[in-house]
């Protein structure tokens, strides 16, 4: 199912919305899978047509003055003759050049328009709530100084991340994660332009193991396709790869509590980071391990997982807060095994 047959038939594409000389930047934020960049497809396709949808993904390299020093920054983007799409984020900590001078440079050139008026071009920027302090004080003067020839899409997962400097100047559009019976509605719309038999119920069950992410249940229903067609009622819906792995973390943690286990932990954790699974989404191991926590612990697991979320926010390299919270439990857990068991 591609995003382009969702785009025609999304009912919120028949708003009459246009990037006009009164709102300037759109902010969309929402859960992951809840369908924030089908949602701003829409609105380019509405504006641009069908040209919107000819993108092309290009891997650049930027040479960036930074006083003493030159630094080459690498960035893919996926655009169109009207629109640009990155991910400054994925600078790490340098994403604040890429603010600074990247952005800037696409700002300024304005497409040219055949009919006589001056134009504009979209700059889509994805994970906004990931950007550094100063990357994110360093976007909001650039989109007060180049606002007549740009226009721009910020998207990220929540709001709460992004400076109340970016969040007054936007309009902030909120993408809520759909309802577990839309999900169905959509698996069924797509078994139905598939020529797919659907058994009763099925689609509920994938919908149901999705954790309301729409992404996540198309992905789902292609799996369980490619594993076994005909659908049979009782067939089981498999889990993502990486929640398998997590399960055999928390496996590991529980079963011995020593550095070499320590040591052997952190290669599974930077395998996860390595194949792209968010580090926020990896700390949700805490909850496979409170399924097999006595209730005395719970409270005190809980804490530390907050505590190692709120350190990893506010730094760099996840890896460490990731350790650090494997190392705590493992403490903790230890302690609480001699205590009981001597």
């Amino acid at each position: 199912m591609t995003r382009s047959s969702f785009i025609k038939k999304s009912p919120k594409t028949s708003r009459n919305w246009s990037l006009n000389k009164t709102v300037h930047i759109c902010s969309s934020m929402g859960p992951s899978g809840s369908g924030k960049k089908t949602l701003i497809m829409a609105l380019l396709r509405q504006i641009f047509g069908i040209s919107a949808e000819k993108v092309k993904v290009e891997n650049r390299t930027w040479k960036i003055d930074a006083g003493s020093r030159t630094i080459d920054l690498e960035l893919t983007t996926l655009s169109s003759t009207n629109h640009v799409e990155l991910s400054p984020s994925d600078a790490g900590f340098q994403d604040r050049y890429i603010v600074q001078e990247i952005i800037k440079e696409m700002a300024k050139n304005r497409p040219i328009d055949t009919k006589g008026r001056k134009g504009y071009k979209v700059l889509v920027l994805n994970e906004v709530d990931k950007l550094s302090r100063e990357a994110q004080h360093s976007l909001r003067r650039t989109m007060e100084k180049y606002s007549a020839s740009c226009r721009l899409i910020l998207c990220c997962n929540s709001s709460s991340k992004v400076t109340e400097a970016i969040r007054s100047r936007c309009l902030n559009v909120r993408i809520n994660a759909p309802k577990e019976d839309q999900i169905v509605k959509v698996l069924e719309f797509i078994g139905k332009k598939e020529g797919l038999q659907l058994p009763p119920g099925f689609a509920a069950r994938v919908a149901d193991k999705s954790n309301r992410s729409l992404r996540r249940a198309i992905l789902s229903f292609e799996t369980c396709r490619v594993q076994q067609y005909p659908f049979s009622s009782n067939q089981a819906i498999p889990p993502m790869d990486w929640e398998e792995y997590v399960s055999e973390i928390c496996s590991d943690m529980m079963r011995e509590q020593s550095p070499k286990r320590l040591f052997q932990v952190r290669g599974k954790l930077y395998e996860l980071l390595i194949n792209c699974i968010p580090p926020e989404i990896i700390l949700k191991l805490l909850s496979e391990l409170l399924k097999k926590l006595d209730e005395e612990l719970k409270h005190e697991v809980c804490h530390w997982a907050a505590y190692y979320e709120h350190r990893m926010r506010m730094g760099q390299k996840a890896i460490f807060h990731l350790e650090a919270f494997v190392a705590k439990f493992m403490s903790v857990y230890k302690a609480f095994l001699i205590e009981t068991f001597g």
